[in-house]
């Protein structure tokens, strides 16, 4: 095995410049020896007594005999460090595998592997391995500076991105199903998240459902987190709406003629008649000439779906190499740790945890969350106004809200067949702009009336 500290620090000695340590993150426990570990606290020690300067070798050899000097290295700190690193992952697996004999107190310390093993439940050990997964790969993380962009120089990075986007090879947008948000904010760009809100029983998981079912039909494979509500109920609704942009149904509504789709509520009791029963069936075997991508569903109802973590989310994304992910709502997720110990650190921690997934991941992420109920709706006439609620009624936690790149306020009047959609921030345009609908779940209509192709018709329950 390579002695990369020890060149590591025969190098620090000859070059008389402790900054390495910090620039790539090398600790103390990198190092495989307690000799090399002490005089690794022996460098940092002299570097904060003497203006960060570094001890020569001598000093050093004079301090840990055992310690072997290594003249000359030429390798680049970054290499040594990825080399260093890489053997302290291996050794951390193996000492939590196998146990390990501690050199600074002598004492024997048992394997956890085991012991993890022995008292975890199946599934309390599937989390272990996967926090063990996790360390192991942090552990090989080396920081450089030098990764990092330097505005005035590195220009050439801004073109390549540039012509990688202007190819379509780089980064994808999934076009909204409403013309006015695809006008106002150009679609569903990749790598953002998308916040979407209103109060209870307004319609936002029936919306937010009809966007990732047209980035399916876009190409996207859409995975959905729908925690609150069943697989049947998901895929009834699911498929009216897909019925209706198909037209499968012609109905008159109030002397308006329309396309719908199968009747939601009919499915959800199995009450259609014989007819449309051959016709549904009929319909869903012919799915995959409507959707070229994947619809993937992990619902309430599914016995397994008992991790609910972000980084389950990433596993499934992964697994399933998502492009477009919806989780209806957030505030039924495990959410991360409060570190911060405030109210609502938790959801805060986990919704700024989605934002960096959503980077990181390359997908676009919706995330639907709650409103505060307003008793100021209803007019002295007892008839509740229709009204988008604003950011600050954001009922579960604010933090949605400021990681989204864009957020929608929805409200819907369905016993008047109409609703809204309003945006509520755009960092790049489309604040303040509203989308008109029809909003006429019986009958599995909700269409778009005003602002840009105000016709395009888009269904859903």
């Amino acid at each position: 095995m390579a002695i990369y500290g020890e060149q590591i620090i025969s190098k620090i000695a000859d070059e008389g410049d402790v900054s390495a340590l910090s620039k790539y993150g090398i600790i103390r426990d990198d190092f495989p020896t307690l000799s090399e570990r002490r005089a690794y606290d022996f460098v940092v020690k002299y570097a904060q007594e003497n203006g960060g300067k570094a001890p020569s070798y001598a000093s050093i050899a004079g301090e840990f005999p055992d310690l072997t000097y290594i003249p000359g290295v030429t390798d680049s700190f970054e290499y040594l460090a990825r080399g260093l690193k890489e053997n302290a992952a291996k050794r951390m697996a193996a000492e939590k595998v196998n146990g390990y004999q501690d050199e600074e107190t002598g004492k024997r310390v048992p394997s956890e592997f085991a012991e993890a093993y022995q008292k975890m439940s199946a599934e309390e050990f599937s989390g272990y391995l996967k926090d063990l997964a996790d360390k192991i790969k942090m552990r090989t993380s080396v920081r450089n500076c030098q990764k990092a962009t330097d505005v005035k120089t590195d220009f050439e990075k801004f073109l390549t991105e540039y012509r990688a986007r202007k190819a379509g090879k780089s980064f994808r947008i999934w076009r909204s199903a409403f013309a006015y948000i695809n006008e106002q904010i150009g679609g569903y760009l990749s790598s953002n998240m998308y916040t979407w809100y209103a109060r209870s029983g307004r319609g936002k998981s029936v919306i937010v459902m009809v966007e990732a079912l047209e980035a399916a039909i876009q190409g996207a494979t859409v995975l959905v987190w729908a925690l609150e509500m069943s697989t049947f109920e998901w895929l009834a609704r699911a498929y009216s709406y897909l019925s209706a942009k198909a037209g499968v149904i012609h109905a008159q509504i109030d002397g308006v003629d329309y396309d719908a789709g199968f009747d939601n509520k009919a499915m959800l009791f199995g009450k259609l008649s014989e007819e449309y029963e051959r016709e549904l069936e009929e319909f869903l075997r012919n799915l995959n000439e409507s959707i070229s991508g994947r619809i993937i569903l992990r619902a309430a109802d599914h016995a397994d779906f008992t991790d609910r973590s972000v980084r389950q989310l990433e596993t499934d994304i992964e697994q399933y190499e998502a492009d477009v992910v919806v989780v209806d709502p957030i505030y039924y997720m495990d959410y991360e740790a409060n570190t911060s110990k405030t109210a609502g650190g938790d959801a805060a921690a986990t919704s700024k945890k989605l934002r960096l997934l959503a980077g990181r991941t390359g997908t676009v992420i919706h995330v639907i969350t709650q409103a505060d109920e307003n008793a100021n709706e209803k007019g002295d006439d007892g008839i509740r106004e229709m009204k988008p609620p604003k950011r600050a009624e954001i009922k579960k936690t604010k933090a949605v809200l400021e990681d989204a790149v864009n957020t929608f306020g929805i409200d819907t009047l369905a016993h008047e067949g109409r609703g809204v959609i309003e945006l509520g921030k755009g960092r790049n345009g489309g604040e303040d702009a509203r989308v008109e609908i029809v909003y006429l779940p019986n009958f599995g209509i909700v269409r778009e009336i005003s602002g840009g192709n105000g016709g395009q018709f888009v269904s859903g329950f």
